[in-house]
């Protein structure tokens, strides 16, 4: 009787990849192979576990039923495998090595740059990586470290939720609109995001100050949204954070919308080194510009 077949570990990153990519080529060309090998390895894991876990349709390769729990295993098996790695590394080097925060770009650029020198100042072997706007980073495969989000995320086991504090949100223009009064800001030009994110609190905020605003430009980003009101193309709802600058004019008195922010990191990374000193940064800087972020009550 002959031996059962065992799966080639070195298969799991591959399939993966395929998943990812959806085509044979594109995973090749990451991962710096050829097709004939990806083609060989998927028959070889199929013959293995003798089922299918991809079929080939018009859009490319899919995972089968099967195929998508083995995907989604195999993504917790390749961040555990990262993390035995990291934390390894981890504790022969102290605070040193790369560390991820993602966030929106406004957040990094109008708050949180102002702290980074003494961060590494302290900590000069550290690797400081700030990646904007990528929602869909994933913390099992390791993507991020942090997370700073101005919506409480849904819960999650793996996942360390720890809520800053508040983001107060006022009413800004050019210096052309610095003498609308609140009673006209109905009927001024709106600058907004776009409808599928009618969901946001600013932008319901806005429908319930005007049922029709005047939209002149609706944008995906916060900072598209600060620029074009800088240039003068209408009013908007822009982080208190920003203050009066020359281009912008604060017409709010006091926030009209506060938004939570979260600091989001995994449970595993408590236990290293770099990440809990990151993370008390992050928490510290917070604590020491909270007036200026939150605004007046």
């Amino acid at each position: 009787m002959s031996p059962t077949p065992e799966l080639d570990w070195n298969d799991i990153p591959l399939m993966l990849s395929l998943a990812r990519a959806g085509s044979m080529s594109s995973a090749a060309r990451e991962l710096g192979v050829d097709v004939s090998t990806i083609s060989r390895r998927v028959a070889a894991v199929e013959a293995v576990l003798q089922t299918r876990l991809f079929i080939r349709s018009n859009r490319g390769y899919e995972p089968t039923d099967a195929g998508a729990v083995f995907m989604a295993r195999a993504g917790n098996v390749i961040g555990e495998v990262r993390a035995m790695l990291t934390e390894t590394r981890a504790e022969a080097e102290g605070i040193s090595g790369p560390v991820r925060i993602t966030g929106v770009n406004a957040l990094f650029d109008r708050w949180l740059m102002r702290h980074v020198p003494a961060l590494v100042e302290a900590y000069p072997h550290l690797r400081i990586e700030l990646l904007t706007d990528n929602s869909n980073l994933s913390f099992t495969r390791r993507e991020a470290d942090f997370a700073l989000r101005l919506a409480q995320p849904t819960e999650d086991a793996a996942l360390v939720m720890r809520r800053l504090g508040d983001i107060g949100f006022g009413v800004y223009g050019a210096p052309r609109f610095a003498g609308v009064s609140p009673a006209q800001w109905g009927e001024q030009p709106w600058l907004s995001y776009r409808d599928d994110l009618s969901g946001l609190p600013e932008m319901q905020w806005l429908s319930r100050l005007q049922p029709e605003p005047r939209r002149v430009l609706q944008v995906s980003n916060v900072t598209t949204l600060i620029e074009a009101c800088e240039a003068g193309l209408g009013l908007a709802l822009l982080p208190w954070l920003l203050g009066d600058s020359p281009g912008l004019r604060r017409l709010s008195t006091k926030p009209e919308v506060r938004r939570d922010l979260w600091l989001l990191s995994h449970r595993d990374a408590a236990r290293i080194k770099r990440f809990n000193a990151v993370g008390d940064w992050l928490h510290q800087a917070f604590v020491a510009d909270a007036a200026s972020l939150s605004g007046p009550v």
